[in-house]
């Protein structure tokens, strides 16, 4: 998944997902906490990878990804190709209006835009790059 998206949660918590995303993370998805103050949107098919990988894990590694599955949220685009947020999770990301959707490879990403400000102008200076192109040997 790739691009950076604006986009405004609604007075109940749902917000539209880019055309492009939907395509992507399909009529069904889910969105879990993330090591970042954001939110982890995972295509059935991704979810379902995570989930045999976590269950291949031993058990006392599995354990510590309660949370990623405790506040897990299967959901589902309406007519209007929008998903509801719960509130737990929008609190966790401190997701209150503004939403920036990032696509992250095998995932999307949902930041308060403040936040992904901070981290955006950290990864996106040059020296990072170079430093993750090195990484992948180019």
């Amino acid at each position: 998944m790739t691009g950076e998206y604006k986009h405004s949660l609604d007075s109940k918590g749902r917000i539209f997902i880019p055309a492009r995303l939907r395509e992507e993370l399909g009529e069904v998805f889910y969105i879990t906490l993330s090591m970042d103050r954001c939110l982890n949107a995972y295509s059935s098919a991704s979810w379902q990878e995570l989930s045999e990988r976590v269950s291949a894990m031993p058990y006392v590694n599995q354990r510590k990804m309660r949370p990623l599955f405790a506040y897990a949220a299967r959901c589902e685009l309406d007519a209007q190709g929008r998903a509801l947020i719960p509130a737990p999770l929008r609190e966790y990301a401190g997701l209150d209006k503004n939403v920036i959707v990032i696509g992250c490879n095998n995932h999307a990403e949902l930041w308060d835009p403040e936040e992904w400000e901070k981290v955006c102008g950290l990864e996106k200076s040059a020296e990072n790059i170079a430093a993750v192109m090195q990484e992948l040997s180019f």
